[in-house]
């Protein structure tokens, strides 16, 4: 007596996405995370670049 084959699978094939999950209260959301991140990537294109914001003078002269 003989079985059929069993259909084959593909690897994450099963249709659920995962999602992420919430923060903690108090935490910073994933979205703020992500603002963050882009503006610290920024920050250091610019410094590699070597594009310095001028320095404001914040000592007044007597």
């Amino acid at each position: 007596m003989s079985t059929p084959d069993l259909p084959r699978r593909t690897p994450g094939a099963t249709g659920r996405r995962y999602t992420a999950p919430e923060p903690a209260p108090g935490a910073p959301s994933w979205a703020l995370r992500m603002r963050a991140a882009a503006g610290w990537a920024k920050f250091m294109r610019r410094a590699e670049a070597g594009e310095h914001l001028p320095e404001t003078e914040t000592e007044t002269e007597t």
